[in-house]
């Protein structure tokens, strides 16, 4: 069994290992700019005097997956989250959510690259957050907790550095890297809760609203300029938090973990006695 000096020290591996593969990604790889054509987007009616309307509108539904998750989060643990990092990142999580219904309905009302920092913000910081809680739950709880706020700050530089240096490089990183790492752990760590298909739902139409934003002018023909790509990605995407909340709602712990977690409180107790 580990030592509290070997973890501390796994840890700091883990980081230290992540830079570098991260400095060197930096220099082996060419600068990625945001392309302009990026705004041009194939949706472009108004109805009802509101520029760019199905790209607006189609943001709706995270308003109302965000405010419910962060109420059902800080309104008598309906979650029954069992550590305090889990809900400072689920809450992290649903601000993004709920902040992605504003900042991505601005950027459509006129898109530009002054207004896209207001669309990707704050899905960076549900990205971050996510990857934080996913930590805490197949991983160890105090690392997870520990890696939050760095991931955050991880996620607003990424942003400044694209919008300082016209480079997207961080930026796709922070965005892509919770996408693989979040299926592969659900596959291959043990779970800490029950109802863990759920991730895969979610990690599946996330990669479907992915898809769904690069055909945006294809689908536009195919539905015969009913509704283009971009509007469906929103839906979809949004269908991402719904699995999660839906996911919260239904599980418990597992069984093994329990025990576990009944194990290290009696540890934790009969420490604080014997110090005390």
């Amino acid at each position: 069994m580990m030592t509290l000096a070997q973890i501390k020290d796994s840890r700091a591996s883990v980081w230290l290992v992540a830079l570098f593969c991260f400095i060197a990604l930096m220099i082996v790889t060419p600068v990625i700019p945001q392309s302009q054509e990026y705004h041009n987007f194939a949706d472009q009616r108004n109805f009802f005097g509101v520029p760019n309307t199905l790209n607006v509108i189609s943001n709706f539904p995270f308003l109302i997956i965000g405010v419910v998750g962060l109420i059902l989060c800080l309104y008598g643990n309906h979650f029954s989250l069992s550590f305090q990092g889990e809900v400072w990142g689920w809450v992290f999580f649903y601000i993004g959510v709920t902040a992605t219904a504003f900042g991505s309905a601005y950027y459509h009302l006129k898109p530009d690259d002054a207004r896209l920092v207001w669309d990707r913000l704050p899905m960076t910081i549900a990205f971050t957050s996510i990857m934080a809680v996913f930590i805490i739950e197949r991983i160890d709880e105090k690392t997870g907790t520990m890696s939050l706020f760095p991931l955050l700050m991880a996620g607003i530089v990424s942003i400044a550095y694209w919008r300082y240096f016209d480079d997207l490089r961080p930026y796709a990183l922070v965005q892509f890297i919770p996408c693989i790492a979040i299926p592969a752990m659900t596959i291959l760590l043990p779970a800490m809760y029950t109802h863990s298909i759920y991730w895969l739902w979610a990690a599946g139409f996330y990669l479907l609203a992915k898809l769904e934003e690069a055909a945006d002018n294809p689908i536009y023909k195919w539905t015969h300029y009913t509704i283009s790509g971009h509007s469906l990605k929103h839906l979809c995407a949004a269908m991402v938090p719904v699995f999660l909340t839906i996911m919260l709602s239904r599980r418990s712990i597992e069984i093994e973990r329990q025990f576990q977690l009944m194990k290290k409180t009696d540890k934790d107790g009969l420490s604080g006695s014997i110090q005390g």
